[in-house]
């Protein structure tokens, strides 16, 4: 009970599946945080008093939506929520594909594959930069079958030849053929090389989905200008003048201290 007093809420953030977030202030340090309220889950999850799913949080990614990247001081992004994470092993294990928020979830998952890896995520990462360019989702759909009717209207409907295997999936069903739209149209803003890497992640043959490595191979992160170092970088509004505030204070002190033999309480 001292740790929860130590938090004064302030405001409601968002609420995912299994938490729910609020903005706080430390009591103790006046820092603004982020405290994530933990769902209880069903009494064998919770018989050692927190989900099993909470304490993995600190170990593998579950999610990965722009909600759940964290950004910091000095340049430093965080990822977060991992509350259905698992160890990654063999490619043969069966997983259930009710994973991953709807308007980030990869095509194979939406036809119902047990079988998948970390492809799933890459097409997340596609999703989000797609986000960041647009200012808005990218396919925000309405269910899974609006989801990939949206994803192929956007890309164009894959056949057997181009995904092998999809029309063996569990939940496969036909589409028509979309032609799609050439990412150039959608991403005016974007030079070739940006949109070369969009279409990597964006592929919907989860076999030719590029991985991790092979996006940082890709010309779009050579391109100059480099990116700017994380201590050059404008800080938010709140942190700048927290920041500002630092001097100020110091004078007050010092003039309290030096203008009177009675400790003048400092005036915030």
């Amino acid at each position: 009970m001292e740790k929860v007093r130590r938090y004064e809420k302030i405001d409601f953030l968002g609420e995912g599946q299994f938490a729910t977030v609020y903005k706080a202030k430390d009591v103790e340090t006046n820092k603004i945080v982020a405290v994530k309220k933990i769902k209880v889950g069903s009494r064998a999850e919770a018989k050692d008093g927190i989900n099993r799913t909470a304490l993995r949080e600190i170990k593998l990614l579950q999610e990965l939506k722009h909600d759940n990247i964290i950004g910091l001081l000095e340049g430093v992004l965080k990822i977060g929520d991992f509350g259905l994470a698992k160890f990654f092993g063999s490619p043969n294990r069966i997983n259930t594909h009710q994973v991953v928020t709807r308007w980030y979830r990869a095509p194979e998952l939406l036809y119902g594959a047990r079988l998948y890896g970390t492809a799933i995520d890459m097409w997340a990462v596609g999703c989000i930069l797609a986000e960041l360019l647009l200012r808005v989702p990218f396919l925000p759909g309405e269910s899974d079958l609006d989801q990939l009717t949206r994803i192929f209207q956007t890309l164009g409907t894959p056949t057997e030849e181009t995904w092998p295997g999809m029309t063996e999936l569990p939940d496969f069903i036909q589409f028509k053929p979309f032609p799609g739209t050439p990412l150039k149209h959608i991403f005016t803003a974007a030079g070739d090389d940006l949109l070369d890497l969009i279409a990597s992640f964006l592929n919907v043959n989860p076999l030719e989905r590029c991985t991790c490595d092979q996006a940082l191979q890709m010309p779009y992160f050579s391109n100059k200008p480099a990116p700017t170092p994380g201590s050059k970088l404008p800080l938010p509004t709140t942190i700048k003048r927290q920041r500002e505030e630092r001097p100020s204070l110091k004078r007050k002190l010092l003039e309290s201290i030096e203008g009177a033999s009675l400790a003048k309480r400092l005036q915030f």
